[in-house]
């Protein structure tokens, strides 16, 4: 299943990514004395002989490594624990191979030749194998390419167990034509369940291209989109607290008691279940959880800054104003949305409550005083601020309620560049867009993308009118809304005029 997808802006991934770099001798010491690989090798050894295990005594050189390899192929490798056995068995097993002359011509051997200088080729691009291979390589360097004119989707994907952000890149023509393709993909220790994309600088320079991602772990992980294999985030906020977990459960082991979790500081104690960056406050990162808390973070500094805790129940979504950053919104299990200014958290804030659980909700880019929100029981609710109650007994109306769907509305995203445009994914597998103008939503659009049920729909800043979809069938789907007769009839006066018609 894809449980979010993310565009990239154009221009931020860089042209050619780097590749991860291995962990040196040092860095994987420093691992095995703060405990982080503990964990795994208690699997295969009991905690005395973890005890009795020093770093130099598995350590190899590359000819030790590889002998031990050729013996082993051979069915030289003894099972006794005689060293002196295995190094005979080892030095037997090189004899037989003769790796010495391996590279010396056997005497009397010949080719059959073709006539071409007995299969001598003046130059590569003559030779058909060279000439082949140098094409392929060419190909995958021009493959790895992220031009300034391409578009990267991410999605958080999980499949067999295991959990991946994809990184796709789309390239459109000046024809319309349009080519998607898996560009690189970042192997993630848990189920994804939220993204937030942000380019506050955590590696120095002026900018970067970072994925936040919330998971059924209370931590968040922020990887980096511009390396490839990467095996580790580089920067996790908040989570359990290893090194004390390490220790308690030595502890246990001797004692026999039972340990708690214990958390590093500031840290969720349950799953992430939505993410915000803030964009005028590039280094602050807004985060929901099902412990029933928001939380601000400084992702520079690597810390929690502030707790909320104005909601009874999970709470789903955040979201940043676009003309007030500081002004937050977040929605809940608890039936209710709650607006509050970062600076005066003090403030009780505003409170809209609705039907059903929150589901996911967006400010409108277009007006610093209205924002939608989607439900479990299939509506979306428009909401303007400035009729919103100081007094918590008196309740709210909303501009409008729209039944939008047959069951619950996963997703919502407000096109930027055509105002009153929104589009809905829902779990009954049909995305759908409105237009709301005057507070009177009507459907202009629908669709059957083929995805499973809708968890995640996005419009994209750089090309406003392609819509990303992702579902519980794990399928990337990208719609060109404006291909809807409906959508074009009414929005395509915001169509770019160097655009092609598709």
């Amino acid at each position: 299943m894809i449980a979010a997808v993310s565009w990239v802006p154009k221009g931020a991934p860089k042209a050619v990514p780097d590749e991860a770099q291995l962990p040196s001798k040092e860095e994987i010491e420093e691992m095995i004395k703060s405990g982080t690989l503990e964990e795994e090798s208690e699997h295969g050894h009991s905690e005395e002989e973890d005890e009795d295990t020093d770093i130099e005594d598995v350590e190899q050189t590359d000819e030790v490594s590889q002998a031990l390899a050729v013996a082993d192929a051979l069915g030289k490798t003894s099972k006794s624990k005689n060293s002196g056995t295995k190094l005979d068995d080892i030095a037997d097993g090189l004899k037989e191979l003769d790796m010495d002359h391996y590279d010396d011509e056997d005497e009397g051997v010949e080719l059959f030749s073709k006539g071409l200088g007995d299969l001598y080729y003046p130059s590569n691009q003559m030779d058909p194998y060279l000439k082949d291979k140098d094409d392929e390589d060419s190909e995958d360097l021009e493959d790895m390419v992220i031009n300034a004119n391409d578009s990267v989707i991410v999605c958080a994907r999980n499949e067999d167990d295991v959990s991946h952000l994809e990184v796709y890149v789309l390239e459109e023509s000046n024809d319309g034509d349009t080519n998607l393709y898996v560009h690189h993909h970042i192997i993630i220790p848990a189920f994804p369940l939220c993204m937030a994309w942000l380019d506050c600088p955590l590696k120095g320079g002026e900018k970067g291209n970072f994925m936040a991602v919330g998971s059924m772990e209370p931590s968040i992980e922020i990887w980096d989109l511009d390396v490839i294999e990467e095996v580790q985030p580089c920067l996790i906020l908040g989570g359990i607290n290893e090194e004390k977990k390490i220790k308690k459960k030595k502890k246990k082991k001797k004692k026999g008691k039972k340990s708690s979790i214990e958390y590093k500081e500031g840290s969720h104690t349950d799953s992430v279940l939505g993410l915000a960056w803030n964009k005028e406050f590039r280094n602050i990162l807004a985060s929901a959880s099902a412990d029933k808390t928001v939380k601000i973070w400084d992702v520079v500094e690597g810390k929690c800054n502030f707790t909320l805790e104005h909601h009874t129940d999970k709470v789903q979504a955040v979201a940043w104003n676009h003309y007030a950053p500081q002004v937050l919104l977040s929605g809940s299990f608890d039936r209710s949305v709650v607006m509050k200014d970062a600076r005066i958290f003090t403030h009780s804030g505003f409170k809209w409550s609705v039907a059903a659980d929150v589901e996911s909700l967006e400010w409108d880019p277009h007006t610093e005083h209205s924002f939608v929100v989607s439900l479990e029981d299939g509506t979306v609710k428009g909401f303007d601020i400035r009729t919103a109650k100081s007094d918590p007994a008196s309740e709210s109306q909303p501009s409008f309620t729209l039944h939008a769907h047959d069951k619950a509305v996963c997703s919502v995203s407000y096109n930027r560049l055509a105002p009153n445009l929104l589009a809905t994914g829902s779990t009954d597998k049909m995305v759908k867009l409105w237009d709301l103008s005057n507070n009177q939503p009507s459907c202009v659009g629908s669709r059957n993308p083929k995805a499973g049920g809708i968890f995640s729909v996005s419009f994209s800043e750089d090309s406003p009118f392609l819509l990303a979809i992702g579902g519980s069938k794990g399928n990337l789907e990208v719609w060109d809304t404006l291909s809807d007769a409906g959508v074009s009839q009414r929005f395509s006066k915001y169509m770019k005029p160097n655009r092609a018609d598709t």
